[in-house]
């Protein structure tokens, strides 16, 4: 049976919005003689108070970034840990990798450990890389020989060799986190901590960085905890994963559970009503009129689902209230990436000029998605399409999630890096 290595107890990180102490010097010296004296909490910590980003911040006011948090990691287990922005993922991090200390709790870290936070993170902008890859393998403990072995493998994997004896201040960003994962990857810690590492850096490097983390937890039985947004990379990477939201962890399993439970809760106005999602949640703005009411995202066996594989059948079907009057409006149903991009748009101008009735449903649907993998939204609106004018406009009713698989069974999978859209033609060598 592993050993546990990594073992969090009722940890819970505070800090004082827009003051940095206490506010006085009594309050300051009260706390340091209680904390670091007498053993006992922060009086003017109150982690009770959860962190959520939509309430009005109030000076002097304590939020906890991270709250009871309670969490025990296997060695040789790769553990992926999700939630939307400011769920305190990074916060967890920084205090396994004691860069910032919790304010309650204990932490307990079995083995040297290698972390790769933000970019830039251990380094000195001043010293070469080739200076930072000693002095960062010397603060991980190791000898001046041991990295000597090791130098050719991180300059390669990088590929900074031409730029290895130049100051790490000019480095571009992409050059710095290759750099700084190379070192963390390589320098053969027992506990490799990565943040992020996919969000910076072209493809090319990402799937690099994916393969060596597999490498260093499949092969090497070292202990790997992986923070990303990329759902397909957690999902191939980790056994399990863990799922934070304002700061307290709501939920732990396999990885594949954990992604349902993020998707499922990552945003309030996915509201679920006997399958329905209730869209009064999403409307951002009123326009003329309250027009859709509720909305399903539905499977080929006409079951409400959020995570589709390519190439599967989806129908998205909105019921609408309050239409008597705009009998002559137009409806669209949009697909967009999380950040804006127009995927695909269908819209009632498009197919009929008749307009009769008042209208209780529009139904899109889609016998095959080939949409590149990852998360998108759906945008809905209602105009009068001859005057742009909008009667009443969703601009995220719903998110659902494609995942990344074989479609054409070559042995590799279909990845966002391939392109946004999957083709309909095939490639022919004559």
């Amino acid at each position: 049976m592993a050993k546990t290595i990594i073992e969090i107890e009722n940890l819970s990180k505070i800090y004082r919005l827009g003051e940095v102490g206490t506010g006085t010097l009594s309050h300051d010296l009260e706390r340091w003689w209680k904390m670091n004296v007498l053993g006992q909490e922060d009086p003017y910590a109150k982690v009770g108070t959860i962190n959520d980003r939509t309430q009005k911040a109030v000076k002097g006011e304590h939020v906890a970034a991270l709250r009871d948090i309670n969490l025990e990691v296997k060695e040789g287990e790769v553990l992926g840990i999700i939630g939307k922005n400011g769920a305190g993922k990074s916060t967890l991090l920084k205090i396994l990798s004691r860069v910032t200390s919790p304010t309650t709790g204990t932490v307990k870290v079995k083995g040297r450990m290698a972390s790769l936070l933000e970019v830039g993170t251990g380094f000195h902008p001043e010293m070469t890389g080739r200076e930072n890859i000693y002095m960062n393998g010397t603060i991980m403990g190791m000898r001046k020989w041991e990295i000597d072995k090791k130098l050719d493998e991180i300059v390669e994997f990088a590929g900074v060799a031409k730029y290895l004896d130049t100051p790490v201040k000019r480095y571009s960003s992409g050059m710095t986190v290759r750099l700084g994962f190379a070192i963390a990857a390589h320098l053969e810690p027992e506990i490799l901590i990565v943040d992020e590492v996919l969000a910076v850096g072209d493809a090319e490097f990402q799937k690099k960085a994916v393969g060596k983390m597999q490498d260093v937890s499949h092969e090497q039985g070292r202990t790997v905890l992986f923070v990303s947004h990329n759902m397909s990379a957690v999902k191939s990477l980790c056994q399990r994963g863990a799922v934070l939201s304002n700061g307290q962890l709501i939920y732990i399993n396999t990885a594949n559970s954990a992604i349902d439970q993020y998707i499922n809760s990552s945003d309030k106005i996915m509201n679920y009503v006997d399958g329905f999602i209730d869209l009064k949640y999403a409307r951002e703005k009123l326009y003329f009129a309250k027009v859709f009411k509720r909305l399903r995202i539905l499977d080929k066996t006409n079951s409400p689902c959020e995570i589709f594989p390519l190439l599967s059948y989806m129908r998205i079907e909105v019921e609408l209230e309050n239409t008597e009057n705009y009998i002559d409006a137009d409806y669209c149903v949009a697909i967009l990436t999380m950040d804006g991009q127009w995927m695909t748009s269908s819209a009632t101008w498009m197919y009929s000029k008749e307009k009769k009735k008042a209208y209780d449903r529009v139904i899109l649907e889609i016998p095959s998605v080939k949409f590149s993998p990852g998360r998108y939204r759906i945008y809905l609106s209602m105009t009068y399409h001859c005057a742009g004018a909008y009667i009443d406009r969703i601009e995220s009713a719903a998110n659902f999630y494609i995942e990344s698989c074989d479609p054409f069974k070559s042995g590799r999978e279909f990845t966002s890096d391939c392109g946004f859209v999957i083709p309909e033609g095939e490639v022919c060598l004559l």
